[in-house]
């Protein structure tokens, strides 16, 4: 069957590396695997969630009958949706877009508060020509980097700041900008990663906002969704790529929570990694959340944390719970961000 071309409305930041244009082939033999460009037609309409980030970093509103490229994958999200890529994937069949990047996979599960999910019509493989000059397409599909088979880092890196959470939600963000914000004002030249979650551009869009002079994401390597397995090389190579650059500082957000699937344990247990951790904040939505974060980094890796912040340091009295039960120091990233970089510096001083 001869390729089909279409116009697409919309293509997925997810898509971004793939240089997708606006007008293209599609073919029928679909490779089921994570990774592979999709086009999709979209069949409901949404009130909550209803937007789709496109490779500028614009969120775009996503109507019934939009045609979308997007790629196949996985999610794993507790205030959004759990999804996976079938074993098998053909025209006509009705997938879901399981986040705000276009990742698109079979939805098992959602959170009441975002809705049910796009549900969209799968049209066929997103086509390349991967040889100048000879029309034989194949199946764009996004590659792992051969970057990720490095299994060591640069013997001297900058110091690395580590900033987890309990959750998705958790304030991970605001802190790595609020910190980039306030090291930059004092002078310092700063790198920002984004070493976990799902493909999106917006938290790295935002690190430069807040005057990160270099930024890397799993994105960059060919990662869409990362996992136990790829979540510590993956952040090996944010590490090196970064270190190359030679900020000041390296500030490193592992998105979703501490006990999530995609991979921060293994990230917090990997030998390298631990090398060259220098500092680590966790982000918590709530006393028992802080106190099981602080617990589980010292009973599982032996990690702990230089300050608390997030949602659980919105108001004195989770801040004041969180000093009186750990005899750690807990600031707001939004109201004392300033105070927070001054806790990390000091952890970077003294050697924690």
């Amino acid at each position: 069957m001869q390729p089909k071309r279409v116009v697409l409305d919309k293509v997925a930041s997810a898509a971004v590396h793939g240089k997708v244009a606006p007008r293209v082939d599609l073919g029928f033999d679909l490779p089921a695997r994570p990774g592979a460009v999709v086009a999709v037609r979209v069949l409901n309409q949404k009130s909550t969630y209803n937007t789709l980030e496109d490779v500028h970093g614009r969120m775009r509103l996503v109507m019934p009958g939009d045609l979308v490229a997007g790629v196949l994958g996985f999610r794993n999200a507790l205030h959004g949706y759990v999804g996976h890529v079938p074993e098998r994937v053909a025209p006509g069949d009705v997938l879901n877009i399981l986040n705000l990047g276009g990742v698109i996979g079979a939805c098992t599960s959602y959170n009441p508060d975002v809705g049910r999910p796009y549900e969209v019509e799968v049209l066929g493989a997103v086509l390349h020509y991967p040889t100048f000059g000879e029309r034989a397409p194949r199946p764009l599909v996004i590659e792992r980097s051969p970057e990720l088979e490095r299994t060591e880092l640069p013997a001297e890196v900058p110091p690395v700041v580590v900033v987890a959470g309990t959750a998705m939600n958790a304030g991970k963000t605001t802190a790595v900008c609020a910190l980039i914000r306030h090291l930059k004002r004092r002078g310092k030249r700063v790198a920002a990663g984004k070493c976990t979650g799902v493909s999106l551009l917006r938290d790295t869009l935002e690190m430069r906002d807040f005057g990160a002079a270099s930024t890397r994401s799993f994105m960059d390597f060919g990662v869409v969704t990362t996992s136990a397995d790829d979540g510590p090389p993956v952040t090996r190579a944010i590490v090196a790529a970064l270190a190359q650059e030679r900020p000041d500082a390296i500030i490193l957000e592992l998105g979703d929570g501490i006990l999530g699937t995609y991979g921060v344990s293994q990230i917090l247990e990997d030998p390298e990694l631990r090398r060259v951790l220098s500092a680590t904040v966790v982000c918590a939505s709530d006393p028992v959340g802080a106190w099981g974060a602080v617990r589980f980094l010292d009973e599982r890796f032996g990690i702990r944390p230089c300050a608390l912040t997030g949602p659980v340091t919105d108001n004195e009295g989770g801040a004041a719970a969180v000093r009186r039960e750990f005899g750690i120091e807990a600031r707001n990233a939004r109201r004392a961000g300033d105070e927070l970089t001054e806790l990390v510096l000091a952890a970077l001083e003294g050697g924690e």
